[in-house]
């Protein structure tokens, strides 16, 4: 549990960007589910950030969420994130996001830390055997 427990509240606006339009004319875009998640991975992960050493970031290695209503193209969004746990290399978040009238989602959250050189490494190498495996 880490000393103190660290909050971060972000702000972000719901654009067509984000947003999702399947039922047809007669309903507005809103905000889409996966939108939603990638807000509370960036929150959680600028949370963590001030804890990290040099060279290091973290990646998203779980999360569950709930999105409980729909928020319009043209409504902003506040994401907050409470650091509530670090159990080695993960740090364990809890997650609510409000636009201007609800409380639209929930999450928890696990962000491992990683050497950046060190997965970029990785992330190379499994690109040019994917690139090499195609040519075959």
């Amino acid at each position: 549990m880490p000393e103190e427990t660290r909050v971060l509240e972000k702000s972000y606006l719901v654009t067509e960007q984000e947003a999702v339009n399947f039922m047809g004319p007669s309903v507005p875009p809103v905000l889409s589910t996966p939108a939603l998640l990638m807000w509370m991975e960036l929150t959680s992960r600028e949370n963590a950030s001030a804890l990290l050493g040099a060279g290091e970031d973290t990646v998203g290695i779980s999360v569950e969420m709930k999105h409980l209503a729909a928020t319009p193209v043209g409504m902003r969004v506040r994401i907050v994130s409470r650091l509530v746990g670090i159990e080695g290399r993960v740090y364990m978040f809890d997650l609510e996001a409000f636009d201007a009238i609800d409380k639209i989602g929930e999450a928890t959250h696990r962000r491992s830390s990683v050497q950046v050189a060190k997965f970029a490494s990785r992330v190379e190498s499994k690109r040019e055997k994917a690139t090499d495996s195609a040519r075959r």
